[in-house]
């Protein structure tokens, strides 16, 4: 018996080591050693959709999930997901999209070319989900663990051409109509070639700035930019449940509003984390991003009247799982490519309307089904 094990030990090494070369990076190893319990939510009874939370890993993909499932002893907060669906990200000018043109998709219904933020292929502005819930006299908000003048917050807010005007991008924001916003960036408020200060412009329209995140938790009522750091905000072992705490405050403003609210939630660093091709920070910021869509999933099953869709943008980096051991959390993982890769992403719904999204859809129609049923 011995023999045998020793056997199948040795062919199961030689597979993962023959499936690492075949990647442009070594097999690296994760192992988990802070598991969290997820429990079973009931999800809401109703048919109404007053609420909308848009959650997007950014460069998330099901070897991603999947990673994340086994680096937690086989259990995700996603699972409470009702329905799943598989999204198609191509722009008009590429296969493999970016952030820009695979958000502004989400965001806008629209597709458009690579690096465009909120914009046609022409560079005419496009209007959002945050545009068309003002207009429909609900809130609007975005909490990222990015800089707020990286692609997915501006997709929802801004509108350039091109993702690396990064100045430009933070000049839209007085004017977005954003009720909350969170993130990182703020060297990009007052650093400026063009001298202006967005913060002093922020305030004389309304909004409450906050720098710190003492004083974005007392704050209560009324619109606010939260930009507590410079660029973006800390590793996922420093900043804790940050994202979690930053969207339930977002929460806490907008559903003051009676008449509901549209929020954008990002797990934003696991694109970074695939593009360095470093599995441990990539693995800690997924599950914190797991971590954050169960506390949205048990408010809204409070709430009733709330809808969950989390999905991705795009995939980054190309992960392939070659090995692992789900008992005792470890992981391990190629890395094909540092760049994005062209597969289809994940789509998962909770609560009211989560019907609507299983099987396979373009990454617009997301935004189509949100409109639908927000009746924007």
């Amino acid at each position: 018996m011995n023999i045998k094990r020793t056997i199948i030990a040795s062919i199961a090494a030689a597979i993962t080591t023959t499936a690492a070369a075949q990647f442009n990076s070594p097999a690296q190893t994760y192992v988990f050693d802070k598991p969290y319990k997820v429990e079973k939510i009931a999800p809401p009874k109703g048919k109404k959709v007053k609420n909308v939370i848009l959650m997007i890993g950014d460069g998330m993909s099901l070897a991603h999930m999947y990673t994340a499932w086994t680096a937690n002893r086989g259990q995700l907060w996603l699972e409470n997901a009702q329905y799943t669906g598989l999204s198609k990200t191509w722009c008009t000018n590429r296969l493999v999209c970016d952030s820009g043109s695979g958000g502004t998709a989400l965001a806008t219904g629209q597709k458009t070319c690579y690096h465009a933020v909120g914009t046609d292929p022409q560079g005419n502005p496009l209007t959002t989900l945050c545009d068309l819930a003002k207009a429909k006299g609900k809130s609007a908000g975005i909490a990222v663990t990015c800089r707020l003048w990286d692609a997915t917050p501006c997709d929802f807010s801004c509108h350039n051409l091109d993702r690396d005007k990064e100045q430009e991008l933070i000049g839209d924001y007085p004017t977005s109509g954003l009720d909350y916003a969170f993130g990182g960036g703020a060297k990009y408020f007052t650093n400026r070639a063009d001298g202006r200060d967005i913060f002093k412009e922020l305030e004389a329209n309304g909004y409450h700035v906050s720098r710190t995140w003492d004083d974005l938790a007392a704050w209560k009522s009324g619109k606010v930019f939260a930009v507590p750091y410079d660029v973006d905000t800390p590793l996922p072992d420093e900043r804790g449940d940050l994202l979690a705490r930053a969207s339930l405050k977002g929460i806490e403003l907008l559903n003051q509003n009676r008449n509901g609210f549209f929020m954008m939630v990002e797990g934003s660093q696991l694109d970074d984390y695939g593009h360095f091709n470093q599995l441990d920070l990539l693995m800690k910021e997924t599950l914190d991003f797991d971590q954050t869509i169960g506390k949205m999933m048990k408010w809204a099953a409070q709430d009733g009247e709330t809808l969950i869709v989390v999905t991705a943008d795009h995939e980054t980096g190309g992960l392939t799982l070659v090995d692992g051991n789900k008992d005792e959390g470890k992981v391990t993982c190629c890395f094909s490519t540092k760049s994005h890769s062209g597969v289809m992403v994940p789509v998962y719904a909770f609560g009211p309307g989560s019907e609507q999204f299983s099987g396979i859809m373009e990454n617009t129609d997301i935004f189509k089904k949100i409109k639908a049923l927000m009746k924007l």
